[in-house]
């Protein structure tokens, strides 16, 4: 199931994600806020997955009645965007100062990774349109300082962040996903593949596909099962940053471009 960012009403979204028409009560503090229905949104996709989220839902979860879920939030559009830009405000965001572009890059990755790992919803958003909140905008401001000391054009950092982002997106639907499979089918990849292992001799003609048996055999092995998604990760940035590092050495031997 995929959800669509930036899917609610422009002007309303904008007016939740920066609490701008949000009512100040002097007296005791209400019941019922946008940040509890929030809170409660997030903590059932966390739970159950974007495939349970509605108004209807949060209200039961909060003990109240869907229609003062309305007075507060217009839509599960506007919603969704809140939650997204709400849980992008956890990652930590440490001093970069004495780092390499390399070091920080690598922290922008863990971060996100985790944020995935606890939130695994996220990865069912589709934000090329992306909520533009506070934390959204403050999240992309500090990681763009992660390249900030490349000398790429402004250009170049914006698709270097982005390479590395799209790169731990995948990296995660891999873990997230491996991790879904076991508790919802009750079987681990070792039960899987003993489940198989009586019928791989019968189409696993070693002859014919012979990288691929003896690859196979030996990456199963290694990893006892398909994949160990950690290996991955680790393989795959450290690949991705080495890439990196040649596109940056390359940018600094061109000739700088005159001023106008």
């Amino acid at each position: 199931m995929i959800e669509y960012g930036g899917s609610g009403d422009p002007s309303r979204s904008l007016a939740l994600l920066w609490r701008t028409t949000e009512r100040q009560s002097r007296g005791a503090k209400p019941a019922l806020t946008v940040d509890r229905i929030v809170r409660a949104a997030i903590e059932l996709a966390d739970q159950e997955g974007l495939a349970a989220l509605s108004m209807r839902r949060v209200a039961e979860q909060l003990g109240v009645g869907t229609m003062s879920i309305y007075t507060h939030v217009p839509g599960k559009g506007e919603l969704l965007d809140v939650m997204v830009d709400t849980v992008y405000g956890e990652t930590t965001r440490p001093d970069m100062d004495g780092r390499s572009w390399r070091e920080r890059l690598d922290q922008v990755a863990r971060e996100n990774l985790a944020l995935y790992s606890r939130h695994p919803w996220l990865l069912h958003v589709q934000t090329t349109r992306p909520p533009l909140g506070p934390n959204l905008i403050a999240k992309y401001d500090y990681e763009l300082r992660a390249v900030t000391v490349t000398g790429l054009s402004e250009v170049e950092m914006d698709a270097v962040l982005t390479l590395v982002l799209q790169y731990v997106h995948g990296a995660a639907r891999v873990s997230v996903e491996k991790t879904q499979a076991e508790r919802v089918t009750g079987m681990t990849d070792n039960d899987w593949w003993a489940a198989h292992q009586p019928f791989l001799a019968q189409i696993g003609d070693a002859e014919k596909y012979p990288v691929a048996a003896t690859v196979g055999a030996t990456a199963g092995a290694a990893f006892d099962g398909t994949i160990d998604p950690d290996f991955a990760f680790e393989f795959g940035l450290s690949r991705l940053l080495d890439g990196i590092e040649v596109f940056v050495s390359r940018s600094a031997d061109r000739p700088s471009r005159p001023a106008p």
